[in-house]
Protein backbone atom coordinates (compact mmCIF):
# COMPACT_ATOMS: atom_id res chain seq x y z
CA UNK A 1 0.00 0.00 0.00
CA UNK A 2 2.91 2.37 1.30
CA UNK A 3 4.99 1.82 -2.75
CA UNK A 4 1.19 2.47 -4.36
CA UNK A 5 0.99 5.84 -2.66
CA UNK A 6 4.46 6.98 -3.05
CA UNK A 7 4.11 5.72 -6.99
CA UNK A 8 0.57 7.95 -6.94
CA UNK A 9 2.62 10.81 -5.36
CA UNK A 10 5.46 10.66 -8.02
CA UNK A 11 2.69 10.47 -10.92
CA UNK A 12 1.10 14.13 -9.14
CA UNK A 13 4.60 15.81 -8.84
CA UNK A 14 5.47 14.98 -12.08
CA UNK A 15 2.48 16.38 -13.92
CA UNK A 16 2.32 19.17 -11.50
CA UNK A 17 5.72 20.49 -12.56
CA UNK A 18 4.82 20.46 -16.19
CA UNK A 19 3.04 23.43 -16.05
CA UNK A 20 5.71 25.47 -14.64
CA UNK A 21 8.01 27.98 -16.65
CA UNK A 22 11.36 28.97 -16.30
CA UNK A 23 11.98 31.98 -13.80
CA UNK A 24 14.00 35.31 -14.85
CA UNK A 25 17.25 34.45 -14.01
CA UNK A 26 18.09 37.74 -12.45
CA UNK A 27 14.99 37.61 -10.46
CA UNK A 28 15.77 34.90 -7.48
CA UNK A 29 13.34 33.13 -5.71
CA UNK A 30 14.05 32.43 -2.62
CA UNK A 31 12.96 29.79 -0.72
CA UNK A 32 13.70 29.13 3.27
CA UNK A 33 12.80 25.94 5.34
CA UNK A 34 12.38 27.28 8.89
CA UNK A 35 11.25 25.08 11.61
CA UNK A 36 10.96 25.66 15.33
CA UNK A 37 11.33 24.32 18.14
CA UNK A 38 9.91 24.19 21.70
CA UNK A 39 10.23 22.01 24.59
CA UNK A 40 6.56 21.69 25.60
CA UNK A 41 3.12 21.86 24.77
CA UNK A 42 0.99 23.05 27.92
CA UNK A 43 -2.23 23.81 25.71
CA UNK A 44 -2.42 20.23 24.86
CA UNK A 45 -1.91 16.91 27.71
CA UNK A 46 -1.72 14.67 24.23
CA UNK A 47 1.52 16.73 22.86
CA UNK A 48 4.41 15.40 25.29
CA UNK A 49 7.90 16.07 25.48
CA UNK A 50 8.16 12.99 23.22
CA UNK A 51 5.72 13.82 20.94
CA UNK A 52 7.68 17.04 20.33
CA UNK A 53 11.38 15.79 19.80
CA UNK A 54 9.95 13.29 17.69
CA UNK A 55 8.58 15.78 15.09
CA UNK A 56 11.47 16.80 14.93
CA UNK A 57 13.29 13.68 14.41
CA UNK A 58 10.58 13.38 11.57
CA UNK A 59 11.55 16.91 9.66
CA UNK A 60 14.94 16.01 9.98
CA UNK A 61 14.63 12.36 7.68
CA UNK A 62 12.39 14.19 5.34
CA UNK A 63 14.78 16.69 4.71
CA UNK A 64 17.57 14.50 4.37
CA UNK A 65 15.22 12.25 2.10
CA UNK A 66 14.65 15.14 -0.46
CA UNK A 67 18.00 16.33 0.19
CA UNK A 68 17.22 19.77 1.43
CA UNK A 69 18.60 22.49 4.14
CA UNK A 70 17.16 24.50 6.40
CA UNK A 71 16.96 26.38 9.51
CA UNK A 72 16.18 24.97 13.32
CA UNK A 73 15.42 28.09 15.66
CA UNK A 74 15.23 26.21 19.01
CA UNK A 75 13.13 27.72 22.00
CA UNK A 76 15.38 28.18 25.32
CA UNK A 77 13.77 25.23 27.09
CA UNK A 78 14.86 23.16 23.64
CA UNK A 79 18.30 24.34 23.67
CA UNK A 80 18.95 23.25 26.83
CA UNK A 81 17.59 19.95 26.28
CA UNK A 82 20.31 17.15 25.62
CA UNK A 83 18.42 15.62 22.95
CA UNK A 84 18.11 18.26 20.83
CA UNK A 85 21.62 19.24 21.23
CA UNK A 86 22.60 15.93 20.42
CA UNK A 87 20.08 15.44 17.35
CA UNK A 88 21.16 19.29 15.55
CA UNK A 89 25.11 18.67 16.54
CA UNK A 90 24.61 16.00 13.95
CA UNK A 91 24.08 17.63 11.07
CA UNK A 92 26.11 18.97 8.50
CA UNK A 93 26.44 22.63 9.32
CA UNK A 94 26.97 23.09 5.15
CA UNK A 95 23.11 22.44 4.51
CA UNK A 96 21.87 22.95 7.80
CA UNK A 97 21.58 26.33 10.52
CA UNK A 98 20.75 25.98 13.98
CA UNK A 99 19.03 29.29 15.53
CA UNK A 100 17.19 31.09 18.20
CA UNK A 101 13.36 31.11 18.27
CA UNK A 102 12.61 33.86 20.10
CA UNK A 103 9.97 33.06 22.57
CA UNK A 104 10.47 33.32 26.73
CA UNK A 105 9.98 30.01 28.65
CA UNK A 106 10.69 30.13 32.75
CA UNK A 107 14.23 28.87 32.38
CA UNK A 108 15.64 31.40 30.44
CA UNK A 109 13.91 33.72 32.56
CA UNK A 110 14.59 32.47 36.02
CA UNK A 111 17.91 32.53 34.84
CA UNK A 112 18.28 35.32 34.08
CA UNK A 113 17.46 36.44 37.29
CA UNK A 114 14.13 37.26 36.84
CA UNK A 115 10.75 36.09 38.57
CA UNK A 116 8.04 34.07 36.30
CA UNK A 117 4.55 35.87 35.78
CA UNK A 118 3.33 32.61 33.22
CA UNK A 119 0.64 30.25 34.49
CA UNK A 120 2.77 27.09 32.72
CA UNK A 121 6.49 26.48 32.34
CA UNK A 122 6.31 28.10 28.74
CA UNK A 123 2.84 30.82 28.17
CA UNK A 124 2.21 32.05 24.69
CA UNK A 125 0.65 35.51 25.89
CA UNK A 126 2.43 38.59 24.69
CA UNK A 127 3.50 39.87 27.61
CA UNK A 128 4.56 36.81 29.02
CA UNK A 129 6.00 34.89 26.22
CA UNK A 130 7.20 37.36 24.40
CA UNK A 131 9.96 40.39 25.06
CA UNK A 132 7.55 42.70 24.45
CA UNK A 133 6.30 41.64 27.87
CA UNK A 134 9.89 42.59 29.68
CA UNK A 135 11.54 46.16 29.85
CA UNK A 136 14.53 46.87 27.57
CA UNK A 137 17.14 46.19 30.52
CA UNK A 138 15.41 42.72 31.17
CA UNK A 139 15.38 41.99 27.51
CA UNK A 140 19.22 42.60 27.65
CA UNK A 141 19.32 40.30 29.92
CA UNK A 142 17.42 37.45 28.66
CA UNK A 143 19.50 38.04 25.37
CA UNK A 144 22.44 37.77 27.34
CA UNK A 145 21.42 34.72 28.88
CA UNK A 146 20.56 32.97 25.19
CA UNK A 147 23.46 33.69 23.44
CA UNK A 148 26.04 32.38 26.16
CA UNK A 149 23.82 29.32 26.54
CA UNK A 150 23.72 28.62 23.18
CA UNK A 151 27.59 29.57 22.54
CA UNK A 152 28.30 27.45 25.10
CA UNK A 153 26.87 24.24 23.56
CA UNK A 154 27.37 24.86 19.81
CA UNK A 155 30.61 26.65 20.09
CA UNK A 156 29.15 29.81 18.56
CA UNK A 157 26.43 32.32 18.76
CA UNK A 158 23.32 32.03 16.68
CA UNK A 159 23.34 34.07 13.32
CA UNK A 160 19.21 34.12 12.77
CA UNK A 161 16.49 34.46 15.64
CA UNK A 162 13.33 34.81 14.85
CA UNK A 163 9.76 35.05 16.62
CA UNK A 164 6.33 36.30 15.79
CA UNK A 165 7.53 39.27 17.19
CA UNK A 166 10.35 40.54 18.58
CA UNK A 167 11.04 44.08 19.63
CA UNK A 168 13.42 46.89 18.31
CA UNK A 169 15.19 47.20 21.05
CA UNK A 170 16.02 43.87 21.32
CA UNK A 171 16.57 42.91 18.09
CA UNK A 172 19.16 45.80 17.62
CA UNK A 173 20.89 44.69 20.88
CA UNK A 174 20.71 41.36 19.34
CA UNK A 175 22.87 42.79 16.17
CA UNK A 176 24.88 45.28 18.12
CA UNK A 177 26.52 42.89 20.29
CA UNK A 178 26.39 39.24 19.22
CA UNK A 179 26.22 40.11 15.41
CA UNK A 180 22.54 38.15 14.48
CA UNK A 181 22.49 38.43 10.00
CA UNK A 182 18.40 37.80 9.79
CA UNK A 183 15.67 37.44 11.66
CA UNK A 184 11.69 36.34 10.58
CA UNK A 185 8.69 37.60 11.90
CA UNK A 186 5.03 36.67 11.62
CA UNK A 187 2.73 36.90 8.64
CA UNK A 188 0.54 39.81 8.58
CA UNK A 189 -2.58 38.90 10.34
CA UNK A 190 -5.49 40.85 12.36
CA UNK A 191 -6.02 39.08 16.16
CA UNK A 192 -4.65 35.21 15.14
CA UNK A 193 -3.69 33.78 18.38
CA UNK A 194 -3.98 37.36 19.79
CA UNK A 195 -1.18 38.91 18.04
CA UNK A 196 -2.02 41.25 15.32
CA UNK A 197 0.54 42.36 12.45
CA UNK A 198 -1.14 44.94 10.28
CA UNK A 199 -0.39 46.81 7.05
CA UNK A 200 3.38 46.24 7.02
CA UNK A 201 6.12 44.92 4.27
CA UNK A 202 4.09 42.12 2.50
CA UNK A 203 5.68 39.43 2.38
CA UNK A 204 9.50 38.90 1.13
CA UNK A 205 12.15 41.51 3.80
CA UNK A 206 12.76 44.69 4.94
CA UNK A 207 14.95 46.61 7.39
CA UNK A 208 12.86 47.70 10.43
CA UNK A 209 12.96 51.47 11.70
CA UNK A 210 15.04 51.18 15.32
CA UNK A 211 12.15 52.19 17.13
CA UNK A 212 9.76 50.04 15.47
CA UNK A 213 11.05 46.66 14.10
CA UNK A 214 7.37 45.82 12.47
CA UNK A 215 7.98 49.44 10.50
CA UNK A 216 10.36 49.43 7.36
CA UNK A 217 12.99 52.10 7.66
CA UNK A 218 12.87 54.90 4.93
CA UNK A 219 16.80 55.88 5.40
CA UNK A 220 20.04 53.50 6.45
CA UNK A 221 20.45 56.10 9.00
CA UNK A 222 17.57 55.08 10.70
CA UNK A 223 17.48 51.00 10.39
CA UNK A 224 18.72 48.50 11.99
CA UNK A 225 20.71 46.49 9.62
CA UNK A 226 19.15 43.10 10.26
CA UNK A 227 16.74 42.29 7.10
CA UNK A 228 13.07 40.43 9.14
CA UNK A 229 11.91 37.96 6.76
CA UNK A 230 8.24 37.40 6.70
CA UNK A 231 6.95 34.32 7.64
CA UNK A 232 4.61 31.29 6.90
CA UNK A 233 3.55 31.56 3.04
CA UNK A 234 0.55 34.12 2.94
CA UNK A 235 -1.82 33.16 0.42
CA UNK A 236 -1.76 36.26 -1.53
CA UNK A 237 -5.41 36.18 -2.75
CA UNK A 238 -7.03 34.95 0.18
CA UNK A 239 -5.30 35.99 3.34
CA UNK A 240 -5.79 39.27 3.58
CA UNK A 241 -10.02 39.26 4.21
CA UNK A 242 -10.19 35.53 5.44
CA UNK A 243 -13.07 35.31 7.93
CA UNK A 244 -14.04 38.95 7.13
CA UNK A 245 -16.21 40.05 9.95
CA UNK A 246 -14.80 38.47 12.86
CA UNK A 247 -12.80 39.27 15.72
CA UNK A 248 -10.26 37.16 14.27
CA UNK A 249 -8.78 36.04 10.95
CA UNK A 250 -8.24 32.28 9.69
CA UNK A 251 -5.10 31.30 8.30
CA UNK A 252 -4.33 30.74 4.56
CA UNK A 253 -0.47 29.65 4.85
CA UNK A 254 2.23 27.55 2.99
CA UNK A 255 1.84 25.56 6.70
CA UNK A 256 1.48 21.82 5.98
CA UNK A 257 -1.14 21.47 8.99
CA UNK A 258 -3.44 23.66 6.91
CA UNK A 259 -5.46 21.13 4.56
CA UNK A 260 -6.98 24.03 2.59
CA UNK A 261 -3.56 24.90 2.05
CA UNK A 262 -0.29 23.97 2.63
CA UNK A 263 -1.95 20.35 3.07
CA UNK A 264 -3.27 20.52 -0.24
CA UNK A 265 -2.00 19.29 -3.49
CA UNK A 266 -3.87 22.04 -5.70
CA UNK A 267 -2.99 24.89 -3.90
CA UNK A 268 0.96 24.10 -3.66
CA UNK A 269 0.71 23.29 -6.61
CA UNK A 270 -0.66 26.95 -7.77
CA UNK A 271 1.14 28.56 -5.11
CA UNK A 272 5.10 27.38 -6.03
CA UNK A 273 3.83 27.79 -9.84
CA UNK A 274 2.98 31.38 -9.22
CA UNK A 275 5.71 32.32 -6.95
CA UNK A 276 8.07 31.48 -9.75
CA UNK A 277 6.29 33.14 -12.65
CA UNK A 278 5.19 36.04 -11.06
CA UNK A 279 6.33 39.60 -11.53
CA UNK A 280 8.09 39.78 -8.09
CA UNK A 281 10.91 42.65 -9.11
CA UNK A 282 14.01 42.18 -7.68
CA UNK A 283 13.42 38.56 -5.59
CA UNK A 284 10.46 36.53 -4.89
CA UNK A 285 10.60 34.71 -1.10
CA UNK A 286 8.52 31.86 1.16
CA UNK A 287 8.87 30.27 4.06
CA UNK A 288 8.25 26.59 4.28
CA UNK A 289 8.04 24.55 7.07
CA UNK A 290 6.38 24.06 10.51
CA UNK A 291 7.22 24.66 14.45
CA UNK A 292 6.86 21.17 16.37
CA UNK A 293 3.71 21.80 18.23
CA UNK A 294 1.54 20.80 15.35
CA UNK A 295 3.48 17.87 15.74
CA UNK A 296 4.30 15.63 13.17
CA UNK A 297 0.78 13.60 12.10
CA UNK A 298 -0.80 16.87 11.47
CA UNK A 299 2.34 17.84 8.71
CA UNK A 300 3.66 15.23 7.49
CA UNK A 301 0.92 14.97 4.53
CA UNK A 302 1.87 18.54 3.47
CA UNK A 303 5.33 18.57 3.99
CA UNK A 304 5.54 14.68 1.63
CA UNK A 305 3.51 17.55 -0.92
CA UNK A 306 6.00 20.18 -0.67
CA UNK A 307 9.10 18.59 -0.10
CA UNK A 308 9.61 16.37 -3.73
CA UNK A 309 8.21 19.72 -5.62
CA UNK A 310 10.71 22.29 -3.50
CA UNK A 311 13.30 19.72 -4.64
CA UNK A 312 12.81 19.40 -8.19
CA UNK A 313 12.58 23.29 -8.79
CA UNK A 314 15.50 23.56 -7.10
CA UNK A 315 17.02 20.94 -8.88
CA UNK A 316 15.83 23.05 -12.18
CA UNK A 317 17.45 26.12 -10.79
CA UNK A 318 13.90 27.70 -10.39
CA UNK A 319 14.03 28.14 -6.67
CA UNK A 320 16.86 28.94 -4.45
CA UNK A 321 16.75 27.12 -1.14
CA UNK A 322 19.19 28.32 1.63
CA UNK A 323 19.24 28.78 4.97
CA UNK A 324 17.62 31.83 6.88
CA UNK A 325 21.14 33.54 7.82
CA UNK A 326 22.24 32.64 4.14
CA UNK A 327 19.47 35.15 2.52
CA UNK A 328 20.28 37.80 5.18
CA UNK A 329 23.56 37.74 4.27
CA UNK A 330 22.82 37.74 0.91
CA UNK A 331 19.73 40.41 1.73
CA UNK A 332 22.37 42.89 3.12
CA UNK A 333 25.33 42.21 0.39
CA UNK A 334 22.50 43.68 -2.58
CA UNK A 335 20.98 46.19 -0.63
CA UNK A 336 21.57 49.29 1.26
CA UNK A 337 17.90 50.13 2.17
CA UNK A 338 14.76 48.12 1.52
CA UNK A 339 14.57 47.48 -2.41
CA UNK A 340 11.06 47.41 -4.17
CA UNK A 341 9.22 43.87 -4.54
CA UNK A 342 6.09 42.70 -5.39
CA UNK A 343 3.83 39.07 -5.18
CA UNK A 344 1.81 38.59 -8.58
CA UNK A 345 -0.67 36.21 -8.78
CA UNK A 346 -1.50 35.96 -12.47
CA UNK A 347 -3.75 32.97 -12.54
CA UNK A 348 -5.98 32.20 -9.24
CA UNK A 349 -6.43 28.62 -8.05
CA UNK A 350 -9.55 26.45 -10.39
CA UNK A 351 -12.78 28.03 -10.30
CA UNK A 352 -12.04 31.69 -9.29
CA UNK A 353 -11.18 34.60 -11.40
CA UNK A 354 -9.14 36.94 -9.51
CA UNK A 355 -5.92 38.24 -9.74
CA UNK A 356 -4.09 40.39 -7.78
CA UNK A 357 -0.61 42.18 -7.05
CA UNK A 358 0.96 43.45 -4.05
CA UNK A 359 3.76 45.96 -4.35
CA UNK A 360 6.06 46.75 -1.27
CA UNK A 361 8.57 49.68 -1.08
CA UNK A 362 10.36 50.71 1.99
CA UNK A 363 8.10 54.43 1.25
CA UNK A 364 4.33 52.09 0.94
CA UNK A 365 2.64 48.94 0.02
CA UNK A 366 -0.53 48.67 -2.43
CA UNK A 367 -2.21 45.84 -2.99
CA UNK A 368 -4.82 45.64 -6.32
CA UNK A 369 -7.37 43.20 -6.65
CA UNK A 370 -9.12 41.95 -10.01
CA UNK A 371 -12.25 40.53 -9.69
CA UNK A 372 -15.17 39.81 -11.95
CA UNK A 373 -13.51 42.03 -14.32
CA UNK A 374 -13.13 45.03 -12.36
CA UNK A 375 -10.08 46.28 -10.23
CA UNK A 376 -9.35 48.43 -6.69
CA UNK A 377 -6.75 48.98 -4.77
CA UNK A 378 -7.80 46.81 -1.85
CA UNK A 379 -4.75 47.88 0.34
CA UNK A 380 -2.71 50.91 0.64
CA UNK A 381 -0.45 51.48 3.46
CA UNK A 382 2.20 54.10 4.15
CA UNK A 383 5.53 53.69 5.62
CA UNK A 384 7.30 56.30 8.37
CA UNK A 385 10.52 55.20 10.93
CA UNK A 386 9.28 57.92 12.99
CA UNK A 387 6.28 56.22 13.96
CA UNK A 388 7.73 54.44 17.33
CA UNK A 389 5.87 51.22 18.91
CA UNK A 390 4.55 51.27 21.92
CA UNK A 391 6.66 48.68 23.13
CA UNK A 392 9.88 50.60 22.67
CA UNK A 393 10.48 51.57 25.93
CA UNK A 394 7.87 50.31 28.09
CA UNK A 395 6.52 46.28 28.67
CA UNK A 396 3.34 45.27 27.30
CA UNK A 397 0.65 44.42 29.84
CA UNK A 398 -2.10 43.26 27.82
CA UNK A 399 -2.20 39.80 26.68
CA UNK A 400 -2.17 40.55 23.31
CA UNK A 401 0.07 42.58 21.30
CA UNK A 402 -0.81 45.10 17.96
CA UNK A 403 1.84 46.38 15.11
CA UNK A 404 0.64 48.73 12.89
CA UNK A 405 1.54 50.81 10.28
CA UNK A 406 -0.47 54.45 7.99
CA UNK A 407 -3.54 53.53 6.51
CA UNK A 408 -4.97 54.73 3.21
CA UNK A 409 -7.27 52.06 2.23
CA UNK A 410 -7.49 49.14 4.26
CA UNK A 411 -9.73 46.63 2.78
CA UNK A 412 -9.98 44.29 5.68
CA UNK A 413 -10.59 46.86 8.82
CA UNK A 414 -12.63 49.50 6.66
CA UNK A 415 -15.64 46.43 5.48
CA UNK A 416 -18.27 44.34 6.46
CA UNK A 417 -20.03 41.08 4.37
CA UNK A 418 -22.19 43.10 2.17
CA UNK A 419 -19.96 46.43 1.73
CA UNK A 420 -16.16 45.80 0.80
CA UNK A 421 -13.75 49.05 1.27
CA UNK A 422 -11.54 50.16 -1.81
CA UNK A 423 -10.16 52.47 -3.99
CA UNK A 424 -12.41 51.70 -7.00
CA UNK A 425 -11.79 52.44 -10.67
CA UNK A 426 -14.61 54.20 -11.81
CA UNK A 427 -15.97 56.17 -15.15
CA UNK A 428 -18.72 58.58 -16.02
CA UNK A 429 -20.51 57.08 -18.95
CA UNK A 430 -23.84 58.59 -20.43
CA UNK A 431 -24.54 60.25 -16.74
CA UNK A 432 -24.14 57.20 -15.23
CA UNK A 433 -21.56 56.42 -12.79
CA UNK A 434 -19.87 53.04 -13.62
CA UNK A 435 -17.50 50.27 -12.39
CA UNK A 436 -14.06 49.92 -14.91
CA UNK A 437 -14.23 46.66 -16.71
CA UNK A 438 -11.46 44.93 -18.78
CA UNK A 439 -9.60 41.78 -19.30
CA UNK A 440 -6.76 40.13 -17.81
CA UNK A 441 -3.79 42.63 -16.91
CA UNK A 442 -0.44 42.44 -18.00
CA UNK A 443 2.01 42.96 -15.01
CA UNK A 444 6.15 43.29 -15.88
CA UNK A 445 8.68 43.97 -13.95
CA UNK A 446 11.10 44.56 -16.70
CA UNK A 447 11.90 48.38 -15.39
CA UNK A 448 14.00 48.20 -12.59
CA UNK A 449 12.92 49.26 -9.37
CA UNK A 450 9.22 49.33 -11.10
CA UNK A 451 5.89 47.25 -11.50
CA UNK A 452 4.07 48.23 -14.80
CA UNK A 453 0.82 47.06 -15.00
CA UNK A 454 -1.49 47.18 -18.50
CA UNK A 455 -5.06 46.30 -18.42
CA UNK A 456 -7.08 46.24 -21.23
CA UNK A 457 -10.09 47.78 -20.95
CA UNK A 458 -13.70 46.73 -21.82
CA UNK A 459 -16.14 49.29 -20.94
CA UNK A 460 -14.42 51.53 -22.97
CA UNK A 461 -11.51 51.67 -25.89
CA UNK A 462 -8.31 51.62 -24.37
CA UNK A 463 -5.71 50.25 -21.94
CA UNK A 464 -5.31 51.21 -18.24
CA UNK A 465 -1.51 51.82 -17.64
CA UNK A 466 -0.10 51.88 -14.26
CA UNK A 467 3.27 52.34 -13.02
CA UNK A 468 4.28 51.55 -9.13
CA UNK A 469 7.60 52.62 -7.98
CA UNK A 470 9.50 53.51 -4.81
CA UNK A 471 7.45 56.91 -3.61
CA UNK A 472 5.40 57.03 -6.97
CA UNK A 473 1.81 55.47 -8.22
CA UNK A 474 1.48 57.02 -11.78
CA UNK A 475 -2.08 55.77 -13.45
CA UNK A 476 -3.21 56.51 -17.26
CA UNK A 477 -5.46 55.70 -20.00
CA UNK A 478 -3.62 54.81 -23.06
CA UNK A 479 -5.43 55.09 -26.89
CA UNK A 480 -8.37 57.24 -25.17
CA UNK A 481 -7.94 60.69 -23.73
CA UNK A 482 -12.13 61.17 -23.83
CA UNK A 483 -13.19 58.65 -20.69
CA UNK A 484 -13.88 60.68 -17.41
CA UNK A 485 -12.52 58.22 -15.18
CA UNK A 486 -11.91 58.76 -11.48
CA UNK A 487 -11.25 56.40 -8.43
CA UNK A 488 -12.99 56.59 -5.17
CA UNK A 489 -12.68 54.78 -1.77
CA UNK A 490 -15.39 53.32 -0.64
CA UNK A 491 -15.85 51.57 2.99
CA UNK A 492 -18.75 50.42 5.31
CA UNK A 493 -20.57 53.28 6.70
CA UNK A 494 -19.23 52.24 10.44
CA UNK A 495 -15.40 52.38 9.84
CA UNK A 496 -13.23 54.39 11.69
CA UNK A 497 -11.30 56.66 9.59
CA UNK A 498 -8.11 58.26 9.47
CA UNK A 499 -8.64 61.03 7.43
CA UNK A 500 -9.03 64.62 9.27
CA UNK A 501 -9.16 66.92 6.14
CA UNK A 502 -9.25 66.30 2.49
CA UNK A 503 -8.26 69.37 0.35
CA UNK A 504 -7.83 69.74 -3.25
CA UNK A 505 -4.03 68.36 -3.48
CA UNK A 506 -3.60 66.71 0.07
CA UNK A 507 -4.87 64.30 2.09
CA UNK A 508 -4.56 64.49 5.96
CA UNK A 509 -4.40 61.67 7.92
CA UNK A 510 -3.62 61.03 11.80
CA UNK A 511 -3.24 57.34 13.27
CA UNK A 512 -2.44 56.48 16.63
CA UNK A 513 -1.26 60.33 17.30
CA UNK A 514 0.91 60.31 13.89
CA UNK A 515 0.17 63.08 11.00
CA UNK A 516 0.62 61.65 7.41
CA UNK A 517 -0.54 63.05 3.83
CA UNK A 518 -0.77 61.38 1.10
CA UNK A 519 -0.42 64.47 -2.46
CA UNK A 520 -1.27 63.67 -5.68
CA UNK A 521 1.16 64.89 -7.76
CA UNK A 522 -0.78 65.25 -10.48
CA UNK A 523 -4.70 65.02 -10.39
CA UNK A 524 -7.21 66.73 -7.00
CA UNK A 525 -9.24 64.79 -4.22
CA UNK A 526 -12.56 66.23 -3.94
CA UNK A 527 -15.36 64.79 -1.51
CA UNK A 528 -18.59 63.46 -4.19
CA UNK A 529 -22.03 63.61 -3.02
CA UNK A 530 -22.81 59.73 -3.58
CA UNK A 531 -21.10 58.55 0.10
CA UNK A 532 -17.95 58.15 -1.34
CA UNK A 533 -15.17 59.09 1.08
CA UNK A 534 -13.06 60.88 -1.59
CA UNK A 535 -12.78 61.04 -5.26
CA UNK A 536 -8.78 60.94 -7.28
CA UNK A 537 -9.76 62.79 -10.55
CA UNK A 538 -7.24 62.80 -13.13
CA UNK A 539 -5.85 66.34 -14.85
CA UNK A 540 -5.51 65.72 -18.68
CA UNK A 541 -5.89 61.57 -18.50
CA UNK A 542 -2.85 61.21 -15.73
CA UNK A 543 -2.96 60.89 -11.64
CA UNK A 544 0.00 61.07 -10.09
CA UNK A 545 0.36 59.87 -6.40
CA UNK A 546 2.94 60.27 -4.12
CA UNK A 547 3.47 57.93 -0.90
Amino acid sequence: MLKIKWIGLTIILSSLLCSFKDAPNNHPRIVNIVNFIRLLEPRDKNITEDVLYQTVVSQVVMMKKYHLGGTFLLQYDALIDPRYQKLLKGLSRDSFEIGGWWEIPQPLVEKAGLKWRGAYPWDWHANIGFSTGYTPKEREQLVDVYMADFKKIFGYYPKSVGSWFIDAHTLRYMYEKYGIVASCNCKDQYGTDGYTLWGGYWNQAYYPSKINSYMPAQHETEQIPVPIFRMLGSDPVRQYDDQLGSVRQGVITLEPVYPHAGGDSTWINWFFRELVEGASMDFAYTQAGQENSFTWDAMSKGLGIQFPLIEKLRDEKKIKVETLAESGEWFRSHYKVTPATAVTINNDLPGSNRETVWFNSRFYRANLLWEDSTLRFRDIHLFDEKFPSVYETQPATSNECSFFTLPIVDGYLWSVQNKLAGLRFKATKNGQTILLKGKNPVISDATPGKLHISWPLESFDGTLEMELGEQQIKITIAGNKTINWYLELDTAGNAKLPFKKIGSKQLDAQFEGMDYVLSAEKGSFSVPQNGSVFRLSPVMNALVLKL
